[in-house]
């Protein structure tokens, strides 16, 4: 309960407390599409808070798509990220085409973790790494994920493999062949094609301004829904959080799946990109994909999928046969640039030079 905010401080700013919670009550429909919010200086009184505690909170809720403002009318719950996208929108699109080859990187500090990986590793380094990925590695993005994108990831639930290209074939070969896979259209054509070269069959749903249309949703065969929801190439629309509840009630309804992308999410303008599908669905029926392609070099062929865990144990028996993709020596570097912190400061580097272009 909001009233019970200042109970619930820790080490968190007192602000974010906030904003977590009014977001729960958004998100469990506590408060409705269209709701008007407490003005900042009746929700500080109620709760004992300042104004500009409650002020940063509300603006948070905005960055993220879950509130917007009236001019003379206050704040209400809301689906659109408004200006945030246009922002991200600019962002993602000002990416340099061969990925972030024109932005300041570290070669030095590359090199450090290069000699320090083959110093403190020694002959491990030669050694098969296991089918799912390094155990370092899936740790370090279990703690990136969870500080920058709030997702609550076991590392086991993790593998790591060659790109998105890779993990697609992949998840032809779990979820199965027989299935129609739904993409949004426009999309980016390697993922028909690789889906289609499995063996399987692709359906295009139009996109709308806010995603992919509900009718197109409603009258799709597809039981996979492949999506891109922050940045979808080529059109760039980045769906706000009512869109992706939308796909998780399609996915429940049809007792499906959904393979979220969540490509240039690490370029978004505010304090945070909004909530991934993952995470807003709990962590069932949605396969997250990420990887290092765009964030550092299209050189690092190296990317992760989260599984949830009802398809775990059905990826081991149908594919964990599968010998890692990547190789040891790549997993030990990629651990240690991402626990040092490096990863982080590399990101907040990028986007400091993309906002200054925009």
């Amino acid at each position: 309960m909001i009233n019970g905010i200042l109970k619930k401080q820790g080490v968190k700013p007192l602000y974010e407390t906030l904003y977590e919670e009014l977001k729960k009550d958004i998100i469990s429909g506590k408060r409705a599409l269209g709701d008007k919010l407490p003005s900042k200086r009746a929700l500080a009184e109620r709760i004992g808070v300042s104004v500009i505690t409650v002020s940063a909170a509300y603006g948070l809720l905005i960055d993220e798509g879950y509130a917007y403002s009236k001019e003379r009318s206050g704040f209400f719950v809301g689906g659109t990220t408004g200006e945030r996208v246009d922002k991200s929108r600019a962002i993602a699109e000002s990416l340099p085409k061969s990925g972030t080859a024109e932005v300041d990187f570290r070669f030095s500090s590359l090199s450090k973790i290069m000699r320090k990986v083959i110093t403190e590793y020694d002959r491990a380094l030669l050694v098969k790494p296991p089918a799912f990925g390094c155990e370092e590695l899936r740790r370090a993005i279990c703690g990136y994920l969870y500080r920058y994108r709030g997702m609550e990831v076991n590392y086991e639930n993790i593998i790591i493999g060659s790109g998105s290209e890779y993990f697609y074939g992949m998840i032809v070969a779990l979820l199965g062949r027989d299935r129609v896979y739904g993409l949004e259209y426009p999309s980016y054509e390697k993922i028909s094609k690789v889906i289609e070269t499995s063996g399987a069959r692709c359906e295009f749903l139009k996109m709308g301004d806010n995603g992919i249309l509900g009718e197109e949703l409603k009258n799709s065969k597809a039981t996979v829904l492949h999506i891109t929801p922050f940045n979808s190439y080529p059109t760039g629309i980045t769906a706000d959080y009512l869109k992706r509840l939308e796909y998780i009630a399609w996915a429940k309804s049809r007792n499906g799946y959904i393979v979220e992308d969540d490509i240039d999410s690490e370029f978004a303008v505010g304090a945070k990109p909004v909530e991934t599908v993952y995470s807003l669905s709990g962590g069932e029926r949605v396969i997250y994909l990420n990887t290092f392609s765009r964030s550092i070099a299209p050189s690092i062929r190296m990317g992760y999928m989260v599984l949830p865990d009802g398809l775990l144990k059905e990826y081991k028996n149908k594919l964990g046969f599968y010998s890692c993709t990547v190789p040891a020596f790549d997993q030990y570097v990629m651990a240690e640039f991402i626990d040092g912190g490096l990863f982080e400061r590399h990101l907040n580097r990028i986007r400091r030079k993309l906002k200054e272009q925009n």
